[in-house]
């Protein structure tokens, strides 16, 4: 038995997710202050098992207690296969009407998410809950990877995969020691010039996993997040590393550190000038169509179909953002 209740992804712009170890009060209040996305209060890794009830409790009294405006609100369960988590999902989706999101780590088959579904459909009907909770995963282990196309079918309530880059390392034997930077270590030499010097290549140890994750994520219409770049003092490795996630179709990205969202909201969201350049396309390839033509030109460019549903993606999601945050 699965939930059939349908969530729209398309409704949660999420081009930064700040993660808040939920332990931290005094980081609750610069998160609601600050212009993340999402807002996720972590109960797995950012907290220590003696910890796990504490955390909990106090996770559900900041839920109720605080103004969390227009932020998205997420709260990271502990993992499917702890002594925490069923207690994590059963206690903050019935004491916690704010919560918009669950994210549940680890992820590695379609039965994961389908499990966390159930119970949600369970809960919301005990208690009344008209607004459905979405589910967000993280797919961080090899195992997850090879179902990651299953996985993005598995739930009308999935609404988005999470790239986990320390975990993924971990889990393919990888030794690069900055979580979701490059690794020096994958890279090739040319051969030797006149001189007899050769010059090292990296390549992009990620490439594969980000890119099937992203495919997945887009075939079956749900976002696609890359995971946290820890080095928070690197602003040009983290611009870096955000280009080329939406180059591959990534929507938006974790932050550790406040500092982390601003340029992220910036990489991840369209500028005035693309929205109005997309504006000004859809108009154009409108003219043309109103002249019984099936192409246009723009600047000097033809344009076509292609380009327009580009655009269009561009113009929804530069509302959808103005609708959350004004």
């Amino acid at each position: 038995m699965t939930s059939h209740t349908p969530i729209d992804p398309e409704m949660r712009p999420e081009r930064s997710l700040l993660s808040v170890p939920a332990t931290s009060e005094r980081f609750f209040a610069k998160a609601i202050a600050g212009d993340a996305d999402t807002i996720m209060l972590d109960l797995e890794d950012a907290v220590a098992p003696e910890e796990k009830t504490q955390a909990r409790a106090a996770a559900i009294k900041a839920l109720n207690g605080l103004d969390w405006g227009a932020h998205t609100i997420c709260v990271r369960i502990n993992g499917l296969d702890t002594k925490w988590a069923y207690r994590d999902l059963i206690d903050v989706a019935e004491a916690c009407p704010r919560v918009d999101t669950v994210m549940v780590p680890k992820v590695e088959r379609p039965d994961d998410v389908t499990c966390v579904a159930t119970m949600l459909q369970g809960i919301e009907q005990a208690i009344g809950r008209a607004r459905p909770i979405g589910i967000e995963i993280l797919v961080e282990t090899a195992l997850g990877m090879t179902h990651v196309e299953a996985i993005a079918q598995s739930s009308p309530r999935l609404e988005s995969i999470s790239f986990g880059p320390g975990d993924y390392a971990a889990s393919v034997g990888n030794r690069s020691k900055v979580v979701g930077g490059p690794d020096p270590e994958y890279g090739v030499l040319t051969y030797p010039d006149d001189a007899g010097r050769r010059t090292q290549h990296w390549g992009d140890a990620w490439h594969y996993a980000l890119a099937r994750l992203a495919t997945a994520c887009r075939a079956h219409g749900i976002r696609a997040l890359d995971g946290p770049y820890t080095d928070f003092k690197d602003p040009d490795g983290l611009a870096a590393i955000c280009r080329r996630a939406v180059s591959l179709g990534y929507t938006g990205k974790w932050c550790i550190h406040p500092e982390q969202i601003g340029p992220v909201n910036r990489i991840f969201g369209p500028t005035e000038e693309e929205v109005a350049h997309a504006r000004r396309l859809v108009q154009a390839m409108d003219s043309a169509h109103g002249a019984g033509a099936g192409a246009a030109t723009l600047d000097g460019k033809m344009i076509d179909m292609a380009h327009v549903r580009q655009a269009r993606r561009i113009i929804a999601q530069a509302e959808q953002i103005a609708a959350r945050h004004g």
